[in-house]
């Protein structure tokens, strides 16, 4: 018989599959995380001599090594001297070979910004005048490819399993004590450090390729991977890995010996019963460690010499609580400092500030959502005769409220660091992720409300169904599966779920089997006795039967227990869809960590225009236009420039150049421009340039027969159906 809960989950881990999809599909290309603000020669600049150097600027620092600036000539030989320089205030330089040729040049860049993430790029300039090359500019750009997308993958599997090893450990610690002893809570706790440890060590094969060539045979590069560790991302990953030793100790503890006491504390208190008496009466296991510690002292059962003796564990049972606290605390803070150190928090203005806060956002989201998951596994998978309390939910209700004013307050500063202004918030990837991000807390805000009422209406475990349930014929039933167990295979022996099976409660219940007719518990344990120890070896078949016929009248007495309380089935109801919403949370939060942020955006552009401007004032009347597409396709996005010299009436010289929004230029089938003056009903003028080089065309001698404000219509098409025409407006003579 299949338990209710495998619908939900399968719907959860579609739900998981598919979000994790569309992070992979969104890997690629990844944003870069500084911007080429400027470079001399200039982007398009027509130079009448060749420079002894190549310089570029960025909009922060960035980490660059010999060969991360290359430069090469018409034909596609290489003429840098290979050397990097750092020639301050955020720019870097590489000297040129001496007797250049006239002709076009192209000049690419790769390396790693502030924030740890990969950047690539291309531009283009001219000695003497404009000309064809064959200069190749890769097309994959940095941290793309299969290899960009594995480290997404990990990236987010890293998330993951910090918020369920430190949200799991949390949840125990914090609300219940009790569940350190719960198979299914140890197993999400221990699911979350295999899973950060995993992808960690992931991210570290993989770090060299994702930030270098992208290859997959480069993964297990031992160089690359020695080079990787003298970086900050190799750094806070090596940290992260000892930080998980130190967890993996914390949680033997917490799983140990920190279990077993307050097994010693169970069975201390249940001192004069018998086993029988024990397993009729479940509902003892739901007093609180506290309240267990208080009979203990009262010296009423075991006198005042035994309640002093029985003190003593609670109080070193205390101590280590306080300890594990202590310790944990250290452990998960240091985790998170490996993410603040590395990632956008380490980079950009009052990185003293961002990086304390980004720590405490990230464990105030591993405190609610990794808390939420617990209470889903406690809610659905705790056996029945130790269910989660009502007054450790209510515990945990507070903690997640109070996780919430940190992770809102800490939300908004980064909100403001990150993005910087309203327009930044609307016109950028970024921006727009971030309210995508907001909308679904405030969902998941709304739901966890929902849960507060739930909770509020929450009653313990209903002590009369339980104790109903066990009857003469559920201690004859358990006598019979502990006779029966050395020779049935298949009966659940799980602790008081096998030995106890629910007589009376269940009356009128049926389980049908396959290849079996529906038969109620009673009809089940008669079978049981009249099957003896020679028919049960000589027929294994049936005695199979019959341990899936008790393992199933089990598993419905432990449902009917749980249904009891309409509270609780409220509650797993909402917590269930408070954890669906919060894996798409998850997978948002991962991709604003590889999207460029809104204020590096507009610094650039800013940087850009700048700096496009004072190359127009140094040349005389030369006009440069900037005018962002989207022909709304999966690569169809970008800005074309278009650079038209002197800008006067008769003749000119234009260039077209087509980039992505983080400067790197790149191809499309065809561009198109045309000139047209309204207020004189002049045009359009067609013009049709050539390319010359990737993502750049030019045409020489285009007329402008009148000065006026003319409209500057650029038609691009980046792909066979897909095109789009843009519009611009300029003072032309």
């Amino acid at each position: 018989m299949r338990q209710a809960i495998a619908p939900r989950v399968r719907a959860l881990l579609l739900l998981f599959v598919a979000v994790t999809g569309a992070l992979l599909a969104g890997a690629v290309p990844v944003s870069a995380h500084a911007a080429l603000t400027g470079s001399d020669p200039q982007q398009g600049a027509v130079v009448k001599e060749a420079p002894t150097q190549v310089s570029l600027t960025f909009s922060e620092k960035i980490a660059m090594s010999d060969g991360s600036v290359r430069v090469y000539d018409p034909k596609g030989k290489q003429v840098d001297t290979g050397k990097t320089s750092d020639l301050g205030g955020n720019a870097y330089g590489v000297k040129l070979h001496s007797g250049l040729p006239e002709g076009t040049f192209t000049v690419t860049y790769q390396a790693v910004s502030a924030d740890s993430h990969p950047i690539s790029g291309a531009f283009t300039f001219s000695v003497g005048a404009p000309s064809k090359t064959t200069a190749a500019v890769p097309e994959q750009t940095a941290g793309g490819g299969i290899v960009g997308g594995l480290y997404g993958f990990a990236r987010y599997a890293a998330y993951a399993g910090f918020i369920l090893l430190v949200g799991g450990a949390a949840f125990v610690l914090a609300c219940w004590q009790r569940g350190a002893g719960i198979r299914p809570v140890q197993r999400l706790v221990v699911s979350g450090w295999l899973t950060l440890t995993a992808a960690t060590l992931a991210m570290l094969l993989l770090r060299g390729s994702y930030t270098g060539s992208g290859e997959v045979g480069d993964i297990f590069d031992l160089t690359l991977l020695g080079t990787v560790l003298q970086t900050k991302a190799g750094a806070a990953l090596v940290s992260r890995l000892l930080l998980l030793a130190a967890a993996a100790l914390f949680i033997a503890v917490l799983f140990g010996a920190y279990a077993r006491r307050d097994e010693a504390e169970e069975g201390s208190d249940g001192d004069g019963q018998d086993s029988e008496t024990v397993a009729e009466s479940p509902a003892h296991t739901d007093r609180d460690a506290h309240a267990d510690s208080d009979a203990h002292g009262d010296g009423d059962a075991h006198g005042d010499g035994d309640g002093d003796s029985d003190a003593e564990p609670y109080a070193d049972k205390k101590d280590l609580t306080f300890g594990l606290a202590i310790g944990g605390s250290v452990v998960a803070a240091g985790l998170a400092a490996s993410w603040a150190m590395a990632e956008h928090a380490s980079a950009g203005i009052q990185t003293g500030i961002a990086m304390p806060v980004d720590v405490m956002h990230l464990l105030a989201v591993a405190t609610w959502l990794g808390g939420l998951a617990a209470l889903l596994v406690a809610l659905f998978r705790a056996p029945a005769e130790a269910p989660v309390e009502a007054a450790a939910v209510h515990r945990f209700s507070r903690v997640a409220f109070g996780s919430v004013l940190v992770l809102t307050a800490t939300g908004v500063y980064q909100s403001w660091r990150q993005v910087g202004s309203w327009s930044a918030l609307t016109g950028t990837s970024y921006g727009q992720l971030l309210l995508v991000k907001i909308g679904l807390v405030v969902v998941l805000v709304g739901i966890a409300w929902i849960s507060r009422r739930w909770t509020a209406r929450l009653a313990d475990t209903p002590a009369e169904s339980v104790a109903s349930s066990a009857s003469p014929a559920s201690v004859a039933s358990g006598a019979l599966q502990h006779t029966d167990g050395a020779r049935t295979d298949g009966a659940r022996t799980d602790g008081a779920r096998t030995a106890v099976v629910s007589g009376g409660g269940a009356k009128g219940a049926s389980t049908t089997l396959e290849g079996s007719a529906p038969a109620t518990e009673d009809e089940v344990m008669g079978s049981a006795d009249s099957v003896d120890p020679g028919q049960d070896s000589e027929d294994p078949e049936r005695a199979a039967q019959l341990a899936r016929q008790r393992a199933a009248m089990a598993t419905t007495r432990e449902k009917r227990i749980r249904d009891a309380d309409p509270g609780r089935r409220g509650l797993r109801r909402s917590v269930l869809a408070e954890a669906g919403v919060a894996v798409v949370l998850l997978a948002v939060t991962t991709a604003l960590t590889v999207t460029e942020p809104g204020r590096t955006v507009e610094e650039a552009e800013a940087a850009t225009s700048a700096a496009q401007q004072s190359d127009v004032a140094g040349d005389s009347g030369a006009l440069a236009l900037d005018i962002p597409f989207d022909t709304g396709s999966q690569d169809g996005k970008g800005v074309v420039r278009v650079d038209i010299d002197p800008a006067r009436v008769g003749g000119n010289e234009m260039h077209v150049y087509v980039q992505r929004s983080n400067g790197r230029v790149f191809d499309i089938p065809e561009v198109k421009v045309a000139f047209t003056l309204k207020a004189k009903d002049i045009g359009p003028l067609p013009v049709v340039p050539d390319r010359i080089a990737t993502g750049h065309w030019t045409a020489i001698g285009v007329q402008i027969p009148m000065a006026g404000n003319w409209e500057v219509a650029v038609t691009v098409r980046t792909s066979d159906i897909d095109q789009v025409t843009v519009t611009k407006n300029a003072q032309i003579g």
